[in-house]
Formats: structure tokens, sequence, C-alpha cells
């Protein structure tokens, strides 16, 4: 930086003008708070959040069980922090495991984050936004309410591949590989693999997709499903047999009576170290509730490898620009430079 500087008679002062190119949009970083993180900034978010999302699921409530794997498939990489929204080449997207989040569900988040910006200003992420979208689809859908950690900052960057793709896979993954996955979450209780796994009371998939339980045919339910996939035209199959539409504890129910659709559902009632907690959940929806709510807290503090860094994205699906603007330095000020922009 060019400092002011005196020369030649009568006193004269010659001021150095500098310009100086300023990137906006620095990386930001806070630490995370609980409910009310926004209450000062938009006071109004929450209830533009449930509204939006209310009247989404009354189009379509197909779009609950799509925020919560949107919100679980962003969370397990690299923490909360919105990378998966991120579109383009290299991105998340475009990663196998994510190949087929559902377009109407990351729209509804962009639409959500439009609408808040236009009240507040760019004050909320969309990893926040997200985060109460899909507690909302939970509540509206039956489930229970929960507090949403606020104060993520959306990502600078998405998660590499090789992070991606070791998500662990619904037709092949045992409880070994499952927990493991989790316990590099913080979700180190089992309660934890099996109350999330309980997303999947609501929510329909296609038969590529459980292809392997199809195929062995070893149950009633089995060979259900391969009667299924082998029709011309097979249906999208419920993934909760007992309410499908609802988010209660009839997932569990089903696979006490060996009717879960992924191998990894029926895991959980084979082995013998979740077996039990699967049983308690049929049993009991309060209990359900009560552990999905406090492993949902968890998932939404997931730790972000370089800490909560980033930015308040002006587009769910790409970073913010970076634009140059020229500040003018004047250097003869009294602390020897002031600038402007």
């Amino acid at each position: 930086m060019a400092m002011a500087s005196s020369s030649g008679g009568a006193g004269a002062l010659v001021l150095a003008f500098v310009t100086v190119t300023v990137l906006l949009s620095p990386a930001l970083s806070a630490p995370l708070d609980g409910a009310g993180f926004h209450s000062a900034t938009c006071p109004q978010l929450e209830s533009i959040v449930l509204s939006s999302v209310q009247a989404a699921l009354q189009r379509e409530v197909a779009l609950a069980a799509g925020l919560l794997r949107i919100f679980f498939h962003d969370c397990f990489p690299q923490g909360c922090d919105a990378s998966v929204y991120l579109k383009g080449s290299g991105t998340e997207q475009a990663m196998g495991p994510n190949t087929t989040l559902q377009p109407r569900a990351l729209q509804l988040v962009e639409d959500i984050r439009a609408k808040v910006h236009a009240a507040c200003g760019a004050t909320v992420s969309c990893a926040d936004i997200s985060a109460l979208a899909t507690r909302d689809a939970v509540v509206l859908s039956g489930g229970p309410n929960y507090t949403v950690p606020q104060g993520q900052f959306d990502s600078l960057a998405p998660a590499s591949a090789n992070v991606v793709d070791g998500l662990p896979s619904p037709r092949t993954a045992s409880v070994s590989t499952l927990a493991r996955a989790f316990s590099a979450k913080g979700l180190r209780d089992l309660a934890d693999l099996v109350a999330l796994s309980g997303a999947h009371t609501v929510g329909r998939t296609g038969c590529p997709f459980f292809s392997d339980r199809a195929q062995r045919m070893d149950d009633a339910f089995s060979r259900r499903l391969a009667a299924n996939c082998s029709a011309p035209s097979p249906r999208p199959q419920n993934l909760d047999v007992v309410t499908p539409d609802l988010f209660d504890n009839g997932y569990y129910k089903a696979l006490v009576n060996s009717q879960g659709v992924f191998t990894s559902d029926m895991a959980l009632i084979k082995d013998r170290t979740t077996a039990p907690i699967v049983r308690q959940f049929a049993q009991s929806k309060d209990a359900f509730f009560a552990q999905f709510a406090k492993s949902m807290a968890k998932l939404a503090t997931a730790p972000r490898p370089g800490g909560n860094v980033g930015e308040i994205r002006r587009s769910c699906f790409s970073r913010n620009a970076r634009r140059a603007i020229d500040t003018v330095v004047d250097a003869g000020d009294e602390e020897g430079f002031t600038a402007s922009a």
C-alpha cells in the first residue's frame, strides 16, 4: 500500500491515489446456535419456511421424502453445508448416489431462499433453510418436532467424489458398514442408526434400488417385490408398506414382519445388535419419535472438515460471484490511507 509523502517547497502536500481491487463475498465463519439464531435479522424466517413447505406438501406429498433424502446426502459427506445443492460439472449432484435426488425438492429449498431473502435480505443460508424445511416436512407428515441448530454457512465447494461415492448403499450395506459411516459423523449410538433409518417411513423407490432383495425371493415379501418388478410397468414401491405417507412407526412394524424393502432395512431386524431397537420402535411410536428428534439434532451438527466456514449464497445452486470493484485509497489520510466502497 502506497503511503502519503511530502516533497518540494512551500510545504506542498502530494496525495497518492491508489486503486485497490476488492473481492466481495469473502468466506465467513461462526459457531452454530440453536433456534432463534435469526430472530433479530429475519423474525419471519420460520413462518415463511413452514407455510412454503405446507403448500408444497399439499400439492405433492412425496416432497417430504425428497427433502429428507437431500438432507441426509448433504450432511454425511462434509457436514450440513448445502454443498449438495450446487449444480454443474464436478458437483455432488453429478455424482452417483445423488443423481436421483428429487429435483422438485431441491427447487423448493431454492424457492424458499428467494422468499426469505426478499423479506430479510441475504441473511439466511441455504443450509439453514434446508434444515428447517426438512424439519417442517417431518412435522407436517405426522412426525416429531425438534430444534434445528442454526447459523450454518453454505459451503464454498462440493465434497470430493470419493467421499460422496462412499455413502452407504441401501442395496448392500450391513449394520457394521452403516454403523461405521454413522460413527464417523458423531452418531455413535446404534439407536441413532436405527432411528434415522426410520426416515424410510415415507417415500417410494424403483426396482433398480432393491433388485438384490427382490431377486433373492427368500420370503413372501421379496417374492411380491419380484413379481411387481417383472411386470411390464412396475409400480413405485412404498418404503413403508403399512402407512406409506405418514411419518410414524409403521416402517418398524413392517421390518418385524420381514417387509423391509432395502437390504439395509432388513439388516436392522436381522442383526442381534439392532433388532431389539427395531422392536422397541415398532411397539412405541413415542420412543421412536424421541430418538429421531435427538438423532436429527446430532446429525445437523455433524462435523465440517474446515469448521463452519463459507458464505450465504444468493442462489442455492451456485457460489456467489466474486465481483471486483475499484476502491480509491487516499494515501494522504491522517492514518496513511482511507478506503470507501
